[in-house]
């Protein structure tokens, strides 16, 4: 039998294939995830601020969230595997400006922009590649090991920044993703891709507005922590009495609703759309993004809520609260690479359950564990299920997608299911951040409210002074905070066990907030199909 266009000649081949698409996979989310453990260090290397650091972070999403659809559709006109590698290039020179930045704008454009630009078109291009090299029949493993690398790399990311920042310098980890870069290129040609048939041109005025919609958007949801969600915290902009993130998060969608309209006029006027709207009438494809949305929503909300946990409330370092992530690691990578070797004919629908329902239990479990007198062992169990229930998703929902659609309109579908995990990415961080702080500062002020060997007074200025949130901070950073201002033993005192308690509480409600998403995400699951794809559509 003659192998089908764009599929591996061999076995071997095939490994080496799957290796540098998870390779790249690798890369893109390793980014972040090293960096939000060694910010401080940064901001003192380039010479800024905390606040500086964060912005490149932020940037470095919006940049991903703008470029994501257009750059799927340049991988439909140039070719998956040339995109690729325009965008490994890309990345490549990102990490090296990133590596040798002197200062902030630097770093801005090496790591925000550039990465950015190069993430864009190399994410869409892996769903693409995935799906011209392998047979239907393979791609739930394929998938599946892709989408785990990614996860790994932001579980292994604060043990990589750690070890870096702590013996070596955080620009050997840029340094390393030039050499990574590199191989990746090497090993590029042994990718087969299918010629595209697609017309040597692009939709401008809907990749502005796509672009437009989706930054906006992104960057509105990103503000929430520092403007709040519908009230806006002292001296944050609002208009008629309502945060700005509200604003900005209605101006996106309708600028995504006005890019829908133009596209689908575009096709009633027979002209090449930058996304066919049609696409978002496929209940199966429809059904694995609104998958793909509360998968990421859970997984960068919990990526979010323990590391906090770890590193603020028991004071590990960088090096040990890595280390204590490496369980989810395990449980992911067995459950996205056995489930299809083991189980090739299960019905997604039912993996899909299952998954959701131990990202579910992992929530709830952690939760009920926290205590005043728990430690850093509490966290191995709720991991290993959330990493389960993360492996789980991987092994199907790349395939439901990609498998929905013709293999021609593979790129354009990763460029969509790339833009939805990074909505669901930066709305389970932002609501994880907001729920967390709102309750810790209403737990916080109430305990000192109700506390009497707190004088009136102090209560008065805590309440004025802390009214747009209390800060995240361990007993250390608070004790410290408190003996500068000159507090009685008595004052401290109650202040240390409020912020205890408090912490938990918030910890907590963020927890409580991320069950209830993963509970949700089962009213979905319908969407998905009872039988695994065998054919591959023309």
């Amino acid at each position: 039998m003659t192998p089908r266009t764009g599929s591996p000649q061999s076995s071997a081949s095939a490994r080496l294939v799957l290796l540098t698409l998870a390779a790249g996979q690798f890369l893109m989310a390793l980014d972040s995830s090293v960096m939000n453990v060694s910010i401080a260090t940064v901001a003192d290397d380039v010479g800024t601020t905390v606040t500086g650091i964060q912005g490149a972070i932020t940037a470095y999403t919006l940049v991903m969230a703008m470029f994501m659809i257009p750059g799927g559709k340049v991988g439909a006109l140039i070719g998956r595997k040339r995109a690729f590698g325009i965008g490994c290039v890309i990345y490549g020179c990102g990490s090296l400006t990133t590596a040798l930045a002197p200062n902030l704008p630097v770093l801005l454009l090496g790591w925000s922009f550039l990465e950015g630009i190069g993430a864009a078109l190399i994410l869409p291009a892996i769903v693409a590649l995935v799906a011209g090299n392998f047979g239907a029949e393979r791609r739930p493993a394929a998938y599946g090991l892709v989408a785990a690398a990614g996860a790994v790399a932001i579980a292994v990311g604060p043990l990589i920044g750690g070890i870096a920042t702590t013996y070596f310098s955080w620009r050997w980890v840029f340094a390393g993703e030039v050499v990574i870069v590199l191989g990746i290129l090497v090993l590029t040609r042994r990718i087969a891709d299918a010629p595209s048939d697609g017309r040597p041109r692009i939709d401008l005025v809907g990749a502005v507005l796509s672009a437009l919609g989706l930054g906006i958007f992104v960057y509105g949801v990103l503000r929430s922590d520092e403007w709040g969600w519908f009230q806006p915290k002292p001296d944050a902009p609002s208009w008629l009495g309502i945060s700005l993130v509200i604003w900005l998060m209605l101006v996106g969608l309708l600028l995504i609703w006005l890019f829908l309209r133009w596209e689908a006029r575009l096709v009633e006027q027979r002209k090449e759309p930058l996304v066919d709207p049609a696409l978002l009438q496929n209940k199966q494809l429809t059904g694995g993004l609104t998958m793909f949305f509360f998968q990421y929503l859970v997984q960068m909300g919990v990526f979010f809520v323990v590391p906090l946990y770890l590193s603020v409330a028991l004071g590990l370092s960088a090096l040990k609260t890595g280390a204590r992530l490496l369980p989810l690691s395990l449980t992911l990578l067995a459950a996205a690479i056995l489930i299809p070797r083991f189980f090739p004919d299960v019905s997604p629908r039912r993996v899909v359950r299952l998954g959701i329902l131990s990202l579910l239990a992992g929530a709830v479990v952690l939760m009920a564990a926290l205590d005043a007198d728990a430690g850093a062992e509490i966290v191995t169990v709720p991991l290993l299920l959330i990493g389960l229930g993360m492996g789980a998703l991987a092994s199907q929902l790349g395939s439901v997608t990609v498998s929905a659609v013709p293999d021609k309109q593979s790129a354009e579908v990763g460029g969509i299911q790339n833009a939805v995990t990074n909505l669901g990415a930066s709305i389970g961080t932002a609501l994880a951040g907001s729920i967390l702080i709102a309750a810790l500062t209403a737990s916080f002020l109430t305990t000192i409210e109700q506390n009497p060997a707190v004088p009136a007074e102090v209560k008065s200025q805590a309440t004025v002074q802390l009214q747009s949130g209390v800060p995240f901070l361990s007993d250390a950073q608070l004790k410290t905070a408190l003996d500068e201002a000159g507090t009685s033993t008595e004052v401290t005192q109650a202040a240390l066990d409020a912020n205890a308690a408090a912490r938990l509480d918030g910890l907590r409600a963020a927890l409580a907030i991320l069950a209830l998403a993963a509970l949700l995400a089962l009213f979905f699951t319908h969407r998905i199909p009872t039988t695994q794809p065998r054919s591959t559509k023309p």
